[in-house]
């Protein structure tokens, strides 16, 4: 609703947060089921979620590069601002209970949740900086430069999820 290519970053991220959560649940109630890892179907799995990652990188870019190339100018919106306002409660906490969850069970799909969840934030923070510092210096360029620091990150994490290397990174995190 606000025109700004983080918060239409940000719902691309939810969708794709909600498809990353559903593909862990079935392998963790796989898992559940069987009382084994299958790893082929894990790694499989993990791959899936890390290409989500790299859905939200190129979208986040496209739009970026379209915004400062049209120069377009954000607009607040009172109901983006206040599920960006919840979503900085409640998404921290998520993200950290995941990451918690998954570097105790060594497990990469729940540790790749939990960098889904951790955009998630910085999505929701840098959308809000974008539209407090439009409001305050009128500098719309802001917006699709805060979206192109967040598709680094999707980019870096969408790589380690794809080589598997997140419960090594979790493990020396704690």
């Amino acid at each position: 609703m606000a025109g700004l290519v983080s918060v239409i970053g940000f719902g691309i991220d939810s969708v794709i947060e909600s498809i990353s959560a559903v593909l862990v649940g079935i392998r963790l109630a796989a898992r559940l089921r069987h009382g084994h890892l299958d790893e082929r179907k894990e790694r499989v799995t993990l791959k899936l979620v890390a290409i989500t990652f790299f859905i939200l990188a190129a979208y986040i870019t496209y739009e970026g590069i379209r915004s400062l190339i049209d120069g377009e100018a954000p607009e607040s919106s009172p109901v983006s601002i206040g599920i960006l306002v919840l979503s900085l409660i409640v998404m921290p906490f998520l993200a950290a209970m995941k990451k918690r969850v998954g570097a105790r069970l060594r497990d990469n799909l729940i540790l790749a949740d939990a960098a889904e969840t951790k955009i998630c934030v910085l999505l929701s923070i840098s959308t809000l900086l974008g539209v407090a510092l439009y409001m305050l210096i009128g500098a719309a360029w802001l917006d699709p430069v805060a979206g192109f620091v967040i598709a680094g990150f999707a980019i870096w994490e969408g790589k380690e999820a794809w080589e598997g290397e997140l419960v090594e990174v979790a493990a020396d995190d704690d």
